[in-house]
């Protein structure tokens, strides 16, 4: 009862947080392209990590992957344990509004079209209407119902062409791009770079498992077994169609703070050798713990949001996971000084 508890808290705060990050201005448009972008594919000619700067950051990222990857040198480390982890939201891609908030907002919007009751009927009417005060008033309960009422019932197939074509179709509200075409660029180059290396490459995130499953290939080249996040419950039964699987509305599992360093070890095993995730929540402090506790070498990296003119600026108010870094001894990236260019689509 304890932990159902906890999960209801957890996800109720993740949505709120979701839905009233989207302001009225923020609203995600929405215009219907062909496919999900791919990921950006760094011109042969620029050599390794083109769009980070050749900072300390840098140097040091590519200095340890050397020591980590070179036959004889006293830092090697087999293939087998070359395990990277990546936080999803403000780690591989903008996270202002939160991707999963609008795409909520997304389901109602169709879900009204065949039922417009909704309109007047909470929490509906507060989320389609932007209404913050309602939202944090009645906080977790309406939370739950609109997480319920726009995730359960659906097959992962289902699940998966409606993730699709809300990508396809939404338009961040600052940057008038598609969401899928808001990947840091800088970590989609950090990601091809440690592949050619001999490392696996897992997400490890608060985000819905099932959503980041169905973009995570075409976006960053990550399989979906190589996907791990918070997770819903879901009956498999057979049905007038044959069997399938199906949500039940229910949180299983959030994948945020602790938890994270639980979920790889459940999923796969062995402790991260790189751990990256971004200042903001706290959420990736235990992840790099986890990662830094391993025998032997291991790199913790944390994105720090500093830039509020090519993305936006905002961290913990307390500087935790900033003050954790320093402690550390983690490699704070800094997006406004390490980063030449932030967006894959950005134009140079």
């Amino acid at each position: 009862m304890k932990r159902n508890k906890l999960l209801t808290l957890a996800l109720g705060l993740m949505m709120l947080a979701s839905l009233t990050s989207i302001s009225s201005a923020q609203t995600p448009t929405m215009k219907m392209t062909s496919e999900i972008p791919s990921a950006y594919t760094a011109p042969a000619q620029a050599g390794p990590l083109p769009s980070w700067n050749d900072h300390s950051a840098k140097q040091k990222i590519m200095g340890f992957v050397t020591a980590v990857t070179t036959k004889g040198s006293p830092k090697y480390v087999a293939s087998a344990e070359r395990i990277a982890t990546f936080d999803n939201d403000g780690t591989l891609w903008c996270e202002q509004p939160v991707v999963q908030g609008a795409f909520i907002l997304y389901r109602l919007t169709k879900m009204v079209e065949n039922d417009p009751s909704l309109k007047e009927r909470q929490p509906f009417k507060a989320a389609l209407e932007n209404d913050k005060a309602y939202l944090k008033t009645e906080g977790m309960p309406a939370s739950l119902e609109l997480f319920s009422a726009t995730h359960a019932g659906m097959t992962d197939e289902e699940f998966s062409a409606e993730v699709r074509e809300f990508m396809a179709a939404a338009k961040h509200p600052k940057f008038g791009r598609g969401f899928g075409e808001l990947t840091y660029q800088p970590m989609i180059e950090l990601l091809e770079y440690l592949r050619s290396h001999g490392f696996k490459t897992f997400i490890c995130s608060g985000g819905g498992i099932d959503f980041m499953r169905a973009i995570s290939e075409p976006l960053y080249g990550i399989p979906p077994e190589q996907v791990i996040g918070s997770s819903g419950k879901k009956v498999f039964a057979e049905g007038e169609e044959g069997w399938s699987m199906t949500r039940t509305g229910e949180l299983s599992s959030f994948n945020d703070t602790n938890v994270k360093a639980v979920n790889i070890d459940l999923h796969i095993g062995r402790r991260p050798l790189i751990a990256m995730g971004n200042v903001r929540s706290h959420g990736d402090i235990a992840m790099c713990a986890y990662s830094q506790g391993r025998k032997g070498p291991s790199l913790q990296l944390l994105v720090n949001h500093d830039d509020d003119v090519r993305e936006y600026s905002y961290a913990e108010e307390d500087g935790g996971s900033l003050k954790a870094a320093k402690e550390n001894g983690w490699i704070v990236v800094s997006m406004k000084k390490d980063w030449a260019v932030v967006f894959s689509t950005e134009e140079e």
